[in-house]
């Protein structure tokens, strides 16, 4: 059985991560977009565009199609992201190391099922538009920095 550490759900729960990652995945379901408008194929300069425009520095791993955020050092703490589009689809990773060691490395709809319930799921967010995608990333990286800052802070507290 899988957990999360207490530093990462502490987190989680203080900016509210649940709530907000539902509210992204409710705005942008299949209803808005249904399967035959979804975008399957993606330009990755669109991509890498949007990621810059949101203050990232990102690569696309071509053997594996995925987008990774290059890694940022806050404190003790590393960051980075892996970003999967997939049948228009978004799918996130967020990893976090702390002094090297990985504390998390899940995708992001985990994050329920490990604070809430196993069963408890948050679906994807879907996306038929480069403008719907742009809006999702917006969304989930405001989370990601709001979740760095969690984090950093509690880094921070201890050496004090």
């Amino acid at each position: 059985m899988l957990f999360l550490d207490i530093k990462v759900t502490e987190a989680l729960e203080k900016i509210n991560f649940v709530k907000r990652y539902e509210l992204v995945s409710n705005t942008f379901n299949s209803a808005r977009t249904p399967l035959k408008e979804r975008l399957r194929y993606i330009d990755g300069e669109n991509v890498m565009e949007c990621l810059a425009r949101l203050g990232y520095k990102a690569n696309f791993e071509s053997k594996e199609k995925y987008f990774w955020i290059e890694e940022v050092q806050i404190g003790t703490y590393t960051f980075s992201s892996n970003i999967i589009l997939d049948s228009g689809m978004v799918d996130i990773v967020w990893i976090v190391k702390e002094s090297g060691k990985i504390i998390l490395g899940l995708p992001i709809g985990e994050y329920s099922r490990l604070l809430i319930s196993p069963t408890y799921k948050i679906m994807k967010p879907i996306f038929g538009t480069y403008t719907d995608l742009d809006e999702i990333l917006e969304a989930i990286f405001k989370l990601f920095e709001d979740f760095k800052k969690e984090i950093a802070k509690g880094s921070q507290q201890k050496t004090f």
